[in-house]
């Protein structure tokens, strides 16, 4: 088998979200694979950070200050990264965000904030993205999920309604878009330890006593699926949504970790 399919050389990629945590994993990563990348994220030094890291590895790399739930600036990102290197080969629907509050006292903000950031900001990127790839013929879209998106937790209605939506639109523009050599697929990470998620795994009784490979996730993990699926080495997978979570929704159900007030 030759592992030049594994190979991003040559290929641009948008990840949005990059600033930090799982999606900067992604980036760089995907830097390590041979990618040239625009990094969007709605912090303008965290983008830059990543792209100068990017480039230290002597890819080309572009930072964008976008907010992803908005249009506008979406299809901004999508027109300065298609001025910068002239086409778009892979996207990446990293951006998203959560917080725990029980379902009968969830604001309607809460709600609308909630799906709007996670589901709509899907929706808008592989538009405008999905778009340009259809000129070409060519192109892999990769959705992060979550697992919460596939197992009911207490605590998470809106975030958990978000990534279900995520999992069967990434279904969905999968068969609208295979006609044009596009592919659309989605990764449904578990517990991954960020410094955002670092208090879960505080008790050792708590998170990680429920995880079958006894440990947590690193955005490194995560990357690791990306580059798969954005790659050849996938070609012929379309559709799909890989749990990676060191077997944790083969124990259900889950438990909710105990939130601080």
């Amino acid at each position: 088998m030759n592992l030049e399919i594994f190979s991003l050389k040559g290929k641009v990629a948008i990840v949005t979200g990059a600033g930090r945590g799982i999606g900067k994993a992604i980036a760089l990563g995907m830097a390590d694979a041979g990618a040239d990348l625009a990094i969007a994220a709605r912090t303008t030094d965290q983008v830059e950070t990543t792209a100068g890291e990017i480039r230290k590895k002597g890819c080309q790399a572009i930072a964008i200050t976008a907010d992803v739930r908005f249009k506008d600036q979406v299809e901004k990102m999508v027109a300065d990264t298609v001025r910068h290197f002239g086409r778009i080969d892979i996207l990446v629907n990293n951006a998203g965000g959560m917080f725990a509050v029980p379902t009968m006292e969830m604001s309607e903000n809460q709600w609308n904030v909630t799906i709007s950031e996670n589901l709509t900001s899907v929706f808008f990127c592989s538009q405008a993205v999905g778009k340009i790839m259809m000129t070409q013929k060519s192109g892999a879209i990769v959705n992060i999920a979550s697992i919460v998106g596939i197992v009911a937790q207490p605590l998470n209605a809106a975030y958990a309604a978000s990534k279900a939506g995520v999992i069967n639109l990434t279904k969905t523009m999968a068969t609208d878009l295979a006609a044009y050599n596009i592919r659309v697929n989605g990764i449904a990470p578990g517990l991954i330890v960020t410094p955002g998620t670092e208090w879960l795994y505080e008790d050792p009784k708590g998170a990680i006593s429920e995880i079958p490979l006894a440990r947590g996730g690193t955005p490194e993990d995560i990357a690791g699926g990306v580059i798969y699926l954005a790659s050849d080495a996938s070609r012929y997978v379309t559709g799909e949504t890989i749990v990676i979570d060191g077997g944790l929704i083969t124990k259900t159900p889950m438990k909710q970790p105990s939130v601080s007030s």
